[in-house]
């Protein structure tokens, strides 16, 4: 296949004649440019220049090692190799230009990618009843450090009143300061054309939130069909959870969307650009402090704490600051750590290994 000659499949998955180039050393060996499409528990879809397939990684027991930024996901372009009988084998994954990532659930400090080479990342949260303005900055968080653009979608407005709905406005406003703020209502049809603008020909998204929100159901209105499942809202005009796997999908804009499952977890995975990029409104207010270092806490002349008692800034969005700078500082040196015990380990094997050959030696 010719670098600059892309197969129309392949182009409206995103592949272009830049990405082959960078590719073009990986892709040597025979192996196929393809695109993660869905995941499900032990096997991918992939779309590659011919169709559809379903697809394993080389070496089936990856796909139960602990969670990683090396395992395929949805939205990565990889390298297959396809067998008779129609599978494909992933031999690897072609470098990401942006991934949304998460720490994985539990006690275990590793990466989990939610979506990979992204240009956007739609964060859904219901009018009533979902929307946290604190843990919508942990999503804005996330979706500057992808890499991605962030804008939220106040979902089901509908279900509010206009007092509610422009309340609403305003918190996520002052929770994701910059951000686009999108009201939408696929019952009434509000802002969807908004929405659509924002989904342009040749774009990747991803759509993440709290289960129920609606995601699917903006998916498939998106869509004109009904490609997912979805169940009618409870009696408290909350959403019921339908999506249990990741998948991309193709919309007749030209743009490429991820719908992602509810997240019970969104702890973060981030060296500290994300916070800084979804706290702008603190870091200018930080310029002004007396002392560079200034952790605006109890050091004098701190245009931050300044700004809180006057008003000017909420005291419970300075208190997100902070709690989500320590959980930056805590991953980082929980990482380093496993990462100086992981050597340790290595150092071990290695010396019985040499000591086991000395010893054979002798003999």
């Amino acid at each position: 296949m010719s670098i600059d000659i892309i197969p129309p499949r392949l182009a409206a998955l995103g592949w272009t004649a830049s990405r082959a180039r960078d590719s073009v050393a990986l892709l040597a060996e025979g192996l196929r440019p393809a695109r993660i499409l869905a995941q499900h528990r032990d096997r991918y879809i992939v779309g590659t220049a011919d169709a559809d397939s379903t697809a394993v990684p080389l070496g089936r027991s990856r796909l139960h090692a602990p969670a990683s930024l090396e395992i395929p996901a949805v939205g990565d372009w990889v390298g297959v190799r396809q067998r008779d009988g129609g599978l494909a084998v992933i031999v690897l994954v072609l470098r990401r230009d942006s991934a949304f990532v998460r720490q994985s659930a539990g006690e275990a400090s590793a990466a989990q990618v939610v979506a990979a080479n992204i240009d956007l990342a739609l964060i859904a949260t219901a009018v009533a009843g979902d929307l946290n303005p604190r843990r919508l900055e942990r999503y804005v968080t996330l979706a500057w450090e992808s890499g991605a653009t962030p804008a939220v979608l106040l979902t089901k407005a509908d279900l509010a009143r206009a007092e509610d709905l422009a309340a609403a406005r305003v918190a996520a406003s002052r929770a994701a300061p910059g951000v686009r703020i999108v009201t939408v209502s696929t019952l009434a049809g509000d802002g969807m054309e908004e929405l659509s603008q924002l989904l342009a020909p040749g774009l990747t998204a991803v759509i993440v939130g709290s289960s129920g929100v609606g995601k699917s159901t903006l998916v498939n209105h998106l869509l004109g069909e009904t490609h997912l499942q979805t169940q009618d809202v409870r009696h408290d005009g909350k959403g019921r959870h339908t999506t249990t796997h990741r998948e991309l999908v193709r919309l007749a804009s030209g743009a490429l969307l991820i719908d992602t499952p509810g997240m019970r977890e969104l702890q973060l995975w981030s060296d500290g650009t994300g916070v800084t990029a979804a706290f702008t409104d603190v870091e200018m207010l930080a310029e002004d402090c007396r002392f560079r270092d200034c952790a605006h806490e109890v050091e004098p002349g701190c245009a931050v704490r300044r700004a809180v008692a006057s008003g000017a800034l909420q005291p419970e969005r300075l208190a997100s600051y902070h709690k989500l700078r320590r959980e930056v500082a805590w991953l980082a040196q929980r990482t380093d750590v496993l990462a100086s015990a992981e050597a340790k380990q290595r150092m071990k094997m290695l010396h019985r290994a040499q000591y086991g050959f000395l010893q054979t030696r002798k003999r």
